[in-house]
Protein backbone atom coordinates (compact mmCIF):
# COMPACT_ATOMS: atom_id res chain seq x y z
CA UNK A 1 0.00 0.00 0.00
CA UNK A 2 1.26 3.56 -0.83
CA UNK A 3 1.67 6.53 1.12
CA UNK A 4 -0.87 7.93 -0.55
CA UNK A 5 -3.37 5.56 0.08
CA UNK A 6 -2.99 4.82 3.84
CA UNK A 7 -3.20 8.35 4.30
CA UNK A 8 -6.76 8.34 2.30
CA UNK A 9 -7.83 5.22 4.61
CA UNK A 10 -6.75 7.02 7.67
CA UNK A 11 -9.14 9.78 7.08
CA UNK A 12 -12.38 7.41 7.90
CA UNK A 13 -12.12 8.09 11.26
CA UNK A 14 -13.17 11.44 12.53
CA UNK A 15 -9.93 11.94 14.02
CA UNK A 16 -6.60 11.38 11.66
CA UNK A 17 -2.77 11.38 13.27
CA UNK A 18 -1.32 11.56 9.92
CA UNK A 19 1.52 13.35 11.67
CA UNK A 20 2.33 10.23 13.37
CA UNK A 21 3.51 8.63 9.54
CA UNK A 22 4.09 12.35 8.19
CA UNK A 23 5.57 14.15 10.72
CA UNK A 24 6.02 17.68 8.72
CA UNK A 25 2.03 17.57 8.21
CA UNK A 26 -0.54 19.02 10.54
CA UNK A 27 -3.06 16.40 12.22
CA UNK A 28 -6.53 16.47 10.24
CA UNK A 29 -9.60 15.59 11.36
CA UNK A 30 -12.52 14.17 9.14
CA UNK A 31 -15.72 15.97 9.75
CA UNK A 32 -18.77 13.48 10.56
CA UNK A 33 -21.49 15.86 8.90
CA UNK A 34 -19.75 17.46 5.98
CA UNK A 35 -17.08 15.07 5.32
CA UNK A 36 -14.53 17.71 4.80
CA UNK A 37 -10.88 17.76 6.41
CA UNK A 38 -10.01 19.78 8.48
CA UNK A 39 -6.71 20.94 10.42
CA UNK A 40 -6.95 19.92 13.83
CA UNK A 41 -5.44 23.01 15.35
CA UNK A 42 -8.07 25.02 12.93
CA UNK A 43 -10.81 22.71 14.64
CA UNK A 44 -9.77 23.30 18.30
CA UNK A 45 -9.70 27.28 17.91
CA UNK A 46 -13.06 26.72 17.37
CA UNK A 47 -13.60 24.81 19.79
CA UNK A 48 -14.22 20.96 17.91
CA UNK A 49 -17.04 22.56 15.91
CA UNK A 50 -16.73 22.10 12.01
CA UNK A 51 -15.68 26.15 10.65
CA UNK A 52 -17.77 24.69 7.08
CA UNK A 53 -20.91 23.05 8.31
CA UNK A 54 -21.09 23.63 12.69
CA UNK A 55 -21.25 20.38 13.07
CA UNK A 56 -20.56 20.21 16.65
CA UNK A 57 -18.32 17.44 17.04
CA UNK A 58 -17.82 15.65 20.63
CA UNK A 59 -15.51 16.31 23.24
CA UNK A 60 -14.46 15.17 26.37
CA UNK A 61 -15.66 15.17 29.82
CA UNK A 62 -12.83 17.65 31.01
CA UNK A 63 -11.68 19.63 27.93
CA UNK A 64 -15.72 20.60 28.20
CA UNK A 65 -15.21 21.96 31.65
CA UNK A 66 -11.91 23.77 30.31
CA UNK A 67 -13.75 25.22 28.04
CA UNK A 68 -17.03 26.34 29.95
CA UNK A 69 -15.72 26.72 33.47
CA UNK A 70 -13.98 29.89 34.34
CA UNK A 71 -9.88 29.52 34.72
CA UNK A 72 -8.82 28.22 37.59
CA UNK A 73 -11.70 28.32 39.32
CA UNK A 74 -12.68 24.09 38.74
CA UNK A 75 -12.25 22.00 42.33
CA UNK A 76 -12.68 18.32 40.90
CA UNK A 77 -15.16 15.93 43.93
CA UNK A 78 -14.67 12.49 43.78
CA UNK A 79 -12.22 11.44 41.20
CA UNK A 80 -11.05 8.64 43.07
CA UNK A 81 -14.15 6.39 42.51
CA UNK A 82 -14.28 3.45 39.84
CA UNK A 83 -16.04 0.75 38.85
CA UNK A 84 -15.80 -2.45 39.80
CA UNK A 85 -16.88 -6.28 38.54
CA UNK A 86 -19.41 -6.64 40.99
CA UNK A 87 -21.37 -8.78 39.02
CA UNK A 88 -18.29 -10.98 37.27
CA UNK A 89 -19.70 -10.03 34.25
CA UNK A 90 -17.46 -11.82 31.04
CA UNK A 91 -15.56 -9.29 29.69
CA UNK A 92 -15.85 -6.26 31.90
CA UNK A 93 -12.85 -5.90 33.71
CA UNK A 94 -10.79 -6.12 29.99
CA UNK A 95 -13.50 -2.91 28.85
CA UNK A 96 -12.92 -0.86 32.36
CA UNK A 97 -9.26 -0.97 31.79
CA UNK A 98 -9.98 0.02 27.93
CA UNK A 99 -11.99 2.80 29.09
CA UNK A 100 -9.92 4.31 31.58
CA UNK A 101 -6.42 3.73 29.41
CA UNK A 102 -8.40 5.50 26.65
CA UNK A 103 -10.05 8.50 28.53
CA UNK A 104 -7.31 8.80 31.22
CA UNK A 105 -10.72 8.56 33.47
CA UNK A 106 -11.87 6.68 36.28
CA UNK A 107 -15.04 6.56 34.98
CA UNK A 108 -17.72 8.86 32.82
CA UNK A 109 -17.97 11.53 34.82
CA UNK A 110 -15.94 14.32 35.80
CA UNK A 111 -17.85 16.24 38.86
CA UNK A 112 -16.98 18.99 41.08
CA UNK A 113 -17.67 22.90 41.66
CA UNK A 114 -16.65 25.95 39.89
CA UNK A 115 -17.66 29.13 38.46
CA UNK A 116 -19.27 30.16 34.81
CA UNK A 117 -19.06 34.00 34.70
CA UNK A 118 -18.52 34.19 37.82
CA UNK A 119 -21.36 32.48 39.32
CA UNK A 120 -20.77 29.80 41.71
CA UNK A 121 -22.42 26.34 40.98
CA UNK A 122 -21.44 22.86 41.24
CA UNK A 123 -21.23 20.35 37.83
CA UNK A 124 -20.95 17.54 36.24
CA UNK A 125 -19.64 16.43 32.70
CA UNK A 126 -20.53 13.19 31.49
CA UNK A 127 -17.75 11.41 29.63
CA UNK A 128 -18.35 9.64 25.76
CA UNK A 129 -14.84 8.67 25.57
CA UNK A 130 -15.09 6.33 28.67
CA UNK A 131 -17.71 3.46 27.53
CA UNK A 132 -19.85 6.04 25.66
CA UNK A 133 -20.63 7.73 28.63
CA UNK A 134 -22.57 4.66 30.17
CA UNK A 135 -24.35 5.38 33.61
CA UNK A 136 -23.23 2.88 35.86
CA UNK A 137 -22.80 2.74 40.34
CA UNK A 138 -20.21 5.07 40.53
CA UNK A 139 -21.64 7.46 37.45
CA UNK A 140 -24.82 7.31 39.76
CA UNK A 141 -22.81 8.03 43.21
CA UNK A 142 -20.99 10.75 41.61
CA UNK A 143 -23.92 13.02 40.46
CA UNK A 144 -25.86 11.65 43.15
CA UNK A 145 -23.35 13.14 45.84
CA UNK A 146 -22.97 16.58 43.80
CA UNK A 147 -26.54 16.78 44.10
CA UNK A 148 -26.61 16.38 48.05
CA UNK A 149 -23.56 18.53 48.27
CA UNK A 150 -24.52 21.48 46.22
CA UNK A 151 -27.85 21.13 48.94
CA UNK A 152 -25.93 21.15 51.22
CA UNK A 153 -24.13 24.39 50.12
CA UNK A 154 -27.37 26.34 48.17
CA UNK A 155 -25.58 25.76 44.59
CA UNK A 156 -27.30 25.47 42.17
CA UNK A 157 -26.00 23.17 39.78
CA UNK A 158 -24.98 22.61 35.52
CA UNK A 159 -24.73 19.21 34.15
CA UNK A 160 -23.67 18.71 30.90
CA UNK A 161 -25.10 15.21 29.21
CA UNK A 162 -23.76 12.42 27.08
CA UNK A 163 -24.24 9.12 27.46
CA UNK A 164 -25.49 5.60 25.75
CA UNK A 165 -27.47 4.82 28.60
CA UNK A 166 -27.11 2.49 31.36
CA UNK A 167 -24.22 0.43 31.87
CA UNK A 168 -25.25 -3.44 30.77
CA UNK A 169 -22.62 -4.84 32.65
CA UNK A 170 -23.97 -3.52 36.34
CA UNK A 171 -27.74 -5.00 35.95
CA UNK A 172 -30.58 -3.60 37.14
CA UNK A 173 -28.10 -1.99 39.60
CA UNK A 174 -27.46 0.80 36.85
CA UNK A 175 -31.36 0.91 36.40
CA UNK A 176 -31.29 1.92 39.86
CA UNK A 177 -29.46 4.78 39.17
CA UNK A 178 -32.29 6.71 37.24
CA UNK A 179 -34.36 6.34 40.52
CA UNK A 180 -31.07 7.57 42.87
CA UNK A 181 -30.15 10.32 41.04
CA UNK A 182 -33.70 11.76 40.44
CA UNK A 183 -34.33 11.79 44.12
CA UNK A 184 -31.28 13.49 44.61
CA UNK A 185 -32.97 15.91 41.92
CA UNK A 186 -35.65 16.25 43.53
CA UNK A 187 -34.06 17.29 47.18
CA UNK A 188 -31.99 19.96 45.75
CA UNK A 189 -35.24 21.39 43.88
CA UNK A 190 -37.19 21.18 47.00
CA UNK A 191 -34.29 23.90 48.98
CA UNK A 192 -34.98 26.65 45.86
CA UNK A 193 -31.88 25.35 44.17
CA UNK A 194 -31.48 25.77 40.34
CA UNK A 195 -30.77 22.83 38.09
CA UNK A 196 -29.60 23.61 34.37
CA UNK A 197 -29.26 20.63 31.97
CA UNK A 198 -27.24 20.85 28.22
CA UNK A 199 -27.83 18.09 26.55
CA UNK A 200 -25.02 17.26 24.30
CA UNK A 201 -24.36 14.56 21.35
CA UNK A 202 -25.65 11.62 21.99
CA UNK A 203 -27.86 11.58 25.24
CA UNK A 204 -30.12 8.49 24.91
CA UNK A 205 -31.58 5.92 27.26
CA UNK A 206 -31.72 6.02 30.87
CA UNK A 207 -29.99 9.37 31.32
CA UNK A 208 -32.43 11.11 28.56
CA UNK A 209 -35.43 8.94 30.85
CA UNK A 210 -33.88 10.59 34.35
CA UNK A 211 -31.99 13.43 35.01
CA UNK A 212 -31.08 14.73 31.34
CA UNK A 213 -34.58 16.04 30.95
CA UNK A 214 -35.21 17.20 34.68
CA UNK A 215 -33.68 20.50 34.82
CA UNK A 216 -35.88 23.92 35.49
CA UNK A 217 -33.55 25.22 32.38
CA UNK A 218 -32.93 22.78 29.30
CA UNK A 219 -30.24 23.67 27.41
CA UNK A 220 -29.12 21.78 23.77
CA UNK A 221 -26.16 22.07 21.37
CA UNK A 222 -27.41 22.21 17.90
CA UNK A 223 -27.96 18.80 15.95
CA UNK A 224 -27.60 17.08 18.88
CA UNK A 225 -28.86 13.41 19.15
CA UNK A 226 -31.82 12.89 22.25
CA UNK A 227 -33.73 10.08 22.77
CA UNK A 228 -35.17 7.52 24.93
CA UNK A 229 -34.51 4.49 22.32
CA UNK A 230 -31.93 5.21 19.98
CA UNK A 231 -32.72 5.34 16.28
CA UNK A 232 -31.64 2.19 15.31
CA UNK A 233 -33.75 0.50 18.25
CA UNK A 234 -36.83 2.50 16.62
CA UNK A 235 -36.01 1.67 13.17
CA UNK A 236 -36.03 -2.04 14.02
CA UNK A 237 -39.07 -1.87 16.67
CA UNK A 238 -41.38 -0.26 14.28
CA UNK A 239 -39.69 -1.53 10.86
CA UNK A 240 -39.99 2.55 9.50
CA UNK A 241 -37.59 4.55 8.35
CA UNK A 242 -36.90 7.60 10.56
CA UNK A 243 -37.67 11.17 9.48
CA UNK A 244 -34.50 13.62 9.22
CA UNK A 245 -33.86 15.04 11.89
CA UNK A 246 -35.86 12.86 14.18
CA UNK A 247 -34.54 12.89 17.82
CA UNK A 248 -32.20 15.90 16.96
CA UNK A 249 -32.30 18.77 19.26
CA UNK A 250 -34.20 20.71 16.78
CA UNK A 251 -36.84 17.64 17.27
CA UNK A 252 -36.61 18.75 20.91
CA UNK A 253 -37.48 22.44 20.21
CA UNK A 254 -40.09 21.67 17.88
CA UNK A 255 -41.90 18.87 20.43
CA UNK A 256 -41.44 21.47 23.65
CA UNK A 257 -38.98 19.24 25.16
CA UNK A 258 -35.75 22.28 25.71
CA UNK A 259 -35.94 25.66 26.28
CA UNK A 260 -33.27 26.41 23.73
CA UNK A 261 -31.03 25.43 21.47
CA UNK A 262 -27.09 27.20 22.07
CA UNK A 263 -23.78 26.83 19.95
CA UNK A 264 -20.81 25.77 22.05
CA UNK A 265 -19.34 29.13 21.60
CA UNK A 266 -22.30 31.00 23.11
CA UNK A 267 -22.96 28.28 25.60
CA UNK A 268 -20.52 29.57 28.99
CA UNK A 269 -22.29 33.27 28.39
CA UNK A 270 -25.42 31.85 27.81
CA UNK A 271 -24.59 29.79 31.44
CA UNK A 272 -23.70 32.49 33.00
CA UNK A 273 -26.76 34.95 32.30
CA UNK A 274 -29.11 32.55 33.45
CA UNK A 275 -27.86 31.76 36.66
CA UNK A 276 -27.66 35.46 37.69
CA UNK A 277 -31.19 35.63 36.40
CA UNK A 278 -32.47 32.96 38.50
CA UNK A 279 -30.30 34.28 41.29
CA UNK A 280 -32.26 37.79 40.75
CA UNK A 281 -29.63 39.62 39.60
CA UNK A 282 -30.68 41.76 36.30
CA UNK A 283 -27.97 42.90 34.37
CA UNK A 284 -26.94 46.24 34.20
CA UNK A 285 -29.41 48.43 32.09
CA UNK A 286 -27.93 49.07 28.04
CA UNK A 287 -25.22 45.76 28.91
CA UNK A 288 -25.05 43.23 26.75
CA UNK A 289 -26.12 39.89 27.27
CA UNK A 290 -26.39 36.33 25.72
CA UNK A 291 -29.81 35.69 24.68
CA UNK A 292 -31.65 38.53 23.02
CA UNK A 293 -35.70 38.64 21.72
CA UNK A 294 -35.61 36.22 19.28
CA UNK A 295 -38.44 38.17 16.97
CA UNK A 296 -37.70 41.07 14.50
CA UNK A 297 -37.24 44.51 15.91
CA UNK A 298 -41.05 46.39 15.64
CA UNK A 299 -41.15 49.14 13.17
CA UNK A 300 -43.87 51.15 14.58
CA UNK A 301 -42.39 52.84 17.53
CA UNK A 302 -42.31 56.25 16.40
CA UNK A 303 -45.49 56.61 15.20
CA UNK A 304 -48.90 56.86 16.74
CA UNK A 305 -50.78 53.53 16.33
CA UNK A 306 -54.12 54.43 14.82
CA UNK A 307 -55.43 57.77 12.95
CA UNK A 308 -59.23 57.62 14.15
CA UNK A 309 -60.22 57.02 17.76
CA UNK A 310 -62.53 54.65 18.12
CA UNK A 311 -66.97 55.91 18.85
CA UNK A 312 -68.02 52.91 20.13
CA UNK A 313 -67.42 48.94 21.95
CA UNK A 314 -67.12 46.97 18.53
CA UNK A 315 -64.96 49.80 17.23
CA UNK A 316 -62.64 48.97 20.15
CA UNK A 317 -62.80 45.70 19.16
CA UNK A 318 -62.04 45.52 15.73
CA UNK A 319 -58.73 48.12 16.45
CA UNK A 320 -57.72 45.62 18.49
CA UNK A 321 -57.70 43.27 15.31
CA UNK A 322 -55.71 45.25 13.51
CA UNK A 323 -52.23 44.43 12.54
CA UNK A 324 -51.23 47.81 12.76
CA UNK A 325 -51.87 47.37 16.80
CA UNK A 326 -48.09 46.86 18.51
CA UNK A 327 -48.59 43.39 19.67
CA UNK A 328 -47.54 41.83 23.17
CA UNK A 329 -43.95 41.10 21.92
CA UNK A 330 -43.55 44.63 20.74
CA UNK A 331 -44.47 45.84 23.88
CA UNK A 332 -42.36 43.33 25.80
CA UNK A 333 -39.33 44.63 23.89
CA UNK A 334 -40.01 48.57 24.02
CA UNK A 335 -40.59 48.50 28.02
CA UNK A 336 -37.79 45.82 29.21
CA UNK A 337 -34.01 46.16 29.42
CA UNK A 338 -33.73 42.50 28.52
CA UNK A 339 -35.40 39.27 27.82
CA UNK A 340 -34.46 35.53 26.96
CA UNK A 341 -37.45 33.25 25.84
CA UNK A 342 -37.77 29.82 27.13
CA UNK A 343 -39.75 27.48 24.92
CA UNK A 344 -41.96 24.02 25.65
CA UNK A 345 -43.82 22.63 27.92
CA UNK A 346 -42.45 19.72 28.17
CA UNK A 347 -45.18 17.03 27.08
CA UNK A 348 -45.86 17.81 23.40
CA UNK A 349 -45.14 21.23 21.49
CA UNK A 350 -43.72 24.71 21.83
CA UNK A 351 -46.70 26.71 20.95
CA UNK A 352 -45.97 29.94 18.90
CA UNK A 353 -49.03 31.89 20.19
CA UNK A 354 -47.47 31.84 23.66
CA UNK A 355 -44.05 33.31 24.15
CA UNK A 356 -42.60 33.25 28.12
CA UNK A 357 -39.37 33.56 29.31
CA UNK A 358 -37.41 35.76 31.90
CA UNK A 359 -37.55 39.66 31.51
CA UNK A 360 -35.74 42.73 33.68
CA UNK A 361 -36.41 45.75 33.79
CA UNK A 362 -33.78 48.26 35.84
CA UNK A 363 -32.71 45.88 39.10
CA UNK A 364 -36.17 43.62 38.84
CA UNK A 365 -36.06 40.39 37.57
CA UNK A 366 -39.54 39.12 36.52
CA UNK A 367 -41.07 36.15 34.54
CA UNK A 368 -43.07 37.22 31.77
CA UNK A 369 -45.86 35.74 29.77
CA UNK A 370 -47.27 36.88 26.67
CA UNK A 371 -50.44 35.82 23.73
CA UNK A 372 -48.69 37.03 20.48
CA UNK A 373 -50.95 37.35 17.13
CA UNK A 374 -47.75 38.45 14.83
CA UNK A 375 -47.98 41.05 12.37
CA UNK A 376 -47.63 40.05 9.03
CA UNK A 377 -49.86 37.19 7.59
CA UNK A 378 -46.99 34.64 7.72
CA UNK A 379 -46.28 35.47 10.86
CA UNK A 380 -49.57 35.32 12.12
CA UNK A 381 -50.68 32.20 10.78
CA UNK A 382 -46.88 30.89 12.66
CA UNK A 383 -48.74 32.56 16.11
CA UNK A 384 -51.96 30.43 15.23
CA UNK A 385 -53.32 34.39 15.15
CA UNK A 386 -52.44 34.25 18.99
CA UNK A 387 -54.89 31.36 19.84
CA UNK A 388 -53.41 28.85 22.08
CA UNK A 389 -53.22 25.17 21.84
CA UNK A 390 -53.48 23.51 24.93
CA UNK A 391 -49.65 23.47 25.19
CA UNK A 392 -49.27 27.08 25.39
CA UNK A 393 -51.27 27.20 28.21
CA UNK A 394 -49.14 24.37 29.44
CA UNK A 395 -45.98 26.47 28.75
CA UNK A 396 -47.08 29.11 30.51
CA UNK A 397 -48.09 26.86 33.57
CA UNK A 398 -44.33 25.92 33.75
CA UNK A 399 -43.03 28.96 34.09
CA UNK A 400 -45.48 30.55 36.54
CA UNK A 401 -44.18 27.38 38.46
CA UNK A 402 -40.47 27.98 38.06
CA UNK A 403 -41.22 32.11 39.06
CA UNK A 404 -42.53 30.58 42.10
CA UNK A 405 -39.61 28.04 42.96
CA UNK A 406 -36.88 30.85 42.24
CA UNK A 407 -39.30 34.05 43.92
CA UNK A 408 -39.77 35.66 40.43
CA UNK A 409 -42.87 38.13 39.92
CA UNK A 410 -45.21 36.74 36.84
CA UNK A 411 -46.33 39.63 34.71
CA UNK A 412 -49.19 38.38 32.03
CA UNK A 413 -49.62 40.39 28.39
CA UNK A 414 -53.05 38.84 26.69
CA UNK A 415 -54.18 39.56 23.58
CA UNK A 416 -56.40 36.88 22.02
CA UNK A 417 -59.73 36.49 20.36
CA UNK A 418 -60.14 33.32 22.42
CA UNK A 419 -58.29 29.66 22.98
CA UNK A 420 -57.93 27.67 19.57
CA UNK A 421 -60.93 25.55 19.00
CA UNK A 422 -59.96 22.59 17.00
CA UNK A 423 -59.45 18.91 16.80
CA UNK A 424 -56.32 18.45 18.27
CA UNK A 425 -56.87 21.06 20.83
CA UNK A 426 -59.67 19.02 22.24
CA UNK A 427 -58.01 16.01 21.86
CA UNK A 428 -54.88 17.33 23.80
CA UNK A 429 -57.42 18.71 26.96
CA UNK A 430 -57.95 22.23 26.12
CA UNK A 431 -60.12 22.79 28.41
CA UNK A 432 -58.06 21.15 31.33
CA UNK A 433 -55.36 23.10 30.36
CA UNK A 434 -56.99 26.21 31.10
CA UNK A 435 -58.92 24.98 33.58
CA UNK A 436 -55.18 23.92 35.43
CA UNK A 437 -54.17 27.31 35.03
CA UNK A 438 -56.86 29.21 36.85
CA UNK A 439 -56.44 26.67 40.15
CA UNK A 440 -52.67 26.73 39.60
CA UNK A 441 -52.60 30.86 39.30
CA UNK A 442 -55.07 31.41 42.18
CA UNK A 443 -52.37 29.79 44.32
CA UNK A 444 -49.06 31.07 43.03
CA UNK A 445 -47.49 32.57 45.96
CA UNK A 446 -45.35 35.40 44.12
CA UNK A 447 -47.00 38.39 42.87
CA UNK A 448 -48.99 38.10 39.28
CA UNK A 449 -49.75 41.02 37.34
CA UNK A 450 -51.76 40.63 34.39
CA UNK A 451 -52.55 43.10 31.06
CA UNK A 452 -54.92 43.19 28.54
CA UNK A 453 -53.37 44.81 25.75
CA UNK A 454 -55.51 44.10 23.03
CA UNK A 455 -58.59 41.06 22.77
CA UNK A 456 -59.35 39.28 26.11
CA UNK A 457 -61.48 36.41 24.85
CA UNK A 458 -63.21 34.28 26.87
CA UNK A 459 -61.71 31.50 29.16
CA UNK A 460 -59.12 31.76 26.85
CA UNK A 461 -57.81 35.36 28.26
CA UNK A 462 -58.84 34.18 31.84
CA UNK A 463 -56.08 31.52 31.33
CA UNK A 464 -53.42 33.93 32.11
CA UNK A 465 -55.04 36.58 33.98
CA UNK A 466 -56.20 35.09 36.67
CA UNK A 467 -53.73 37.83 38.70
CA UNK A 468 -53.58 40.18 42.22
CA UNK A 469 -54.00 43.01 39.72
CA UNK A 470 -55.51 42.83 36.48
CA UNK A 471 -54.92 45.90 33.67
CA UNK A 472 -56.31 46.81 30.82
CA UNK A 473 -55.12 49.18 27.71
CA UNK A 474 -57.74 51.73 27.14
CA UNK A 475 -58.22 50.20 24.05
CA UNK A 476 -58.66 46.82 24.81
CA UNK A 477 -61.76 44.68 25.06
CA UNK A 478 -62.18 41.40 27.66
CA UNK A 479 -65.46 39.77 27.13
CA UNK A 480 -67.11 35.95 27.86
CA UNK A 481 -67.94 35.78 23.74
CA UNK A 482 -67.02 37.65 20.92
CA UNK A 483 -69.81 40.24 19.90
CA UNK A 484 -69.96 37.83 16.76
CA UNK A 485 -70.55 35.07 18.66
CA UNK A 486 -73.21 37.02 20.55
CA UNK A 487 -75.13 38.41 18.22
CA UNK A 488 -75.42 34.83 15.88
CA UNK A 489 -76.09 32.76 19.18
CA UNK A 490 -78.47 34.88 21.16
CA UNK A 491 -80.28 36.98 17.81
CA UNK A 492 -79.48 34.36 15.32
CA UNK A 493 -77.71 37.91 13.22
CA UNK A 494 -74.08 38.35 13.32
CA UNK A 495 -74.62 41.78 11.43
CA UNK A 496 -75.95 43.01 15.06
CA UNK A 497 -72.23 42.60 16.41
CA UNK A 498 -72.42 46.02 17.53
CA UNK A 499 -75.07 45.69 19.47
CA UNK A 500 -73.88 42.79 21.01
CA UNK A 501 -70.80 44.74 22.01
CA UNK A 502 -72.72 47.53 23.88
CA UNK A 503 -74.73 45.31 25.56
CA UNK A 504 -71.65 43.01 27.01
CA UNK A 505 -69.88 45.77 28.40
CA UNK A 506 -66.43 44.72 27.12
CA UNK A 507 -64.45 48.47 27.34
CA UNK A 508 -61.91 49.11 29.98
CA UNK A 509 -64.11 51.72 31.61
CA UNK A 510 -66.78 49.16 31.66
CA UNK A 511 -65.24 46.61 33.47
CA UNK A 512 -63.58 49.05 36.03
CA UNK A 513 -66.78 50.43 36.70
CA UNK A 514 -67.76 46.75 37.44
CA UNK A 515 -64.66 45.78 39.49
CA UNK A 516 -63.81 43.21 37.31
CA UNK A 517 -60.20 45.29 36.40
CA UNK A 518 -58.54 47.17 39.12
CA UNK A 519 -56.62 49.97 36.18
CA UNK A 520 -56.93 51.49 33.19
CA UNK A 521 -53.72 52.75 31.19
CA UNK A 522 -55.35 55.42 28.55
CA UNK A 523 -53.11 55.03 25.46
CA UNK A 524 -55.28 56.73 22.56
CA UNK A 525 -53.17 58.08 19.89
CA UNK A 526 -49.77 56.86 21.77
CA UNK A 527 -46.61 55.34 19.70
CA UNK A 528 -45.88 51.57 20.45
CA UNK A 529 -43.01 52.99 22.57
CA UNK A 530 -45.33 55.64 24.76
CA UNK A 531 -47.80 52.58 25.27
CA UNK A 532 -45.34 50.08 26.27
CA UNK A 533 -43.72 52.97 28.68
CA UNK A 534 -46.37 53.58 30.97
CA UNK A 535 -47.64 50.45 30.68
CA UNK A 536 -44.71 49.24 32.34
CA UNK A 537 -44.62 51.95 34.53
CA UNK A 538 -47.88 50.89 36.16
CA UNK A 539 -46.97 47.30 36.29
CA UNK A 540 -43.91 48.61 38.17
CA UNK A 541 -46.59 49.97 40.81
CA UNK A 542 -48.45 47.06 41.09
CA UNK A 543 -45.26 44.86 41.88
CA UNK A 544 -43.97 47.71 44.53
CA UNK A 545 -47.13 47.22 46.32
CA UNK A 546 -47.50 43.42 46.06
CA UNK A 547 -44.12 42.73 47.00
CA UNK A 548 -44.19 43.84 50.42
CA UNK A 549 -46.82 41.06 51.44
CA UNK A 550 -46.33 37.76 52.15
CA UNK A 551 -47.33 34.58 50.57
CA UNK A 552 -50.15 33.91 52.86
CA UNK A 553 -51.49 37.48 52.25
CA UNK A 554 -51.20 37.50 48.38
CA UNK A 555 -53.08 34.90 48.48
CA UNK A 556 -55.86 35.64 50.16
CA UNK A 557 -55.89 38.58 48.76
CA UNK A 558 -56.17 36.69 45.14
CA UNK A 559 -59.15 34.51 46.63
CA UNK A 560 -60.58 38.11 47.87
CA UNK A 561 -60.84 40.11 45.10
CA UNK A 562 -61.90 37.05 42.45
CA UNK A 563 -64.77 36.08 45.41
CA UNK A 564 -66.57 39.48 45.40
CA UNK A 565 -67.02 39.35 41.77
CA UNK A 566 -70.47 38.81 41.33
CA UNK A 567 -71.58 38.57 44.78
CA UNK A 568 -74.63 39.30 46.52
CA UNK A 569 -74.42 42.54 45.67
CA UNK A 570 -75.42 41.22 42.13
CA UNK A 571 -78.16 38.83 43.31
CA UNK A 572 -81.46 39.24 43.90
CA UNK A 573 -83.31 36.80 46.33
CA UNK A 574 -86.61 35.64 44.99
Amino acid sequence: MSKREKSVNALESPVTEVAAEFPERHVLIKCPGCRRVIDQSKLEENLDVCPRCGRHLRVSGRKRMRITVDAGSFEEWDRELAATDFLEFPGYPEKLDAAREKSHENDAVLCGRGRIGGRDCALFFMNAEFMMGSMGAVVGEKITRTFERATELGLPVVGFTVSGGARMQEGTTSLMQMAKISAAVRRHAEAGLLYLTVLTDPTTGGVTASFAMEGDVILAEPGALVGFAGPRVVEQTTHKKLPAGFQRSEFLLEHGFCDLIVERSQMAATIAELLALHAGEAPAPGAPHALAYEEPRGKRGGRPRRAVEPQGAYDIVKLTRSADRATALELIERSLDGFVELHGDRLFADDAAVVAGIGWRGGRVLTVIAIERGHTTKERMRRNFGMAHPEGYRKALRLMRQAEKFGRPVLCLVDTSGAYCGIGAEERGQGEAIATNLVEMSGLTVPVVSAIVGEGGSGGALGLAVADRVLMLGSSAYSVVSPEGCASILWKDPKRAADAAEALHITAEDLRALGLVDAVVPDAGLSATEVAHDLMREVELCLDELEGLSAEELVGRRYDKFRAMGGDHLCSRL
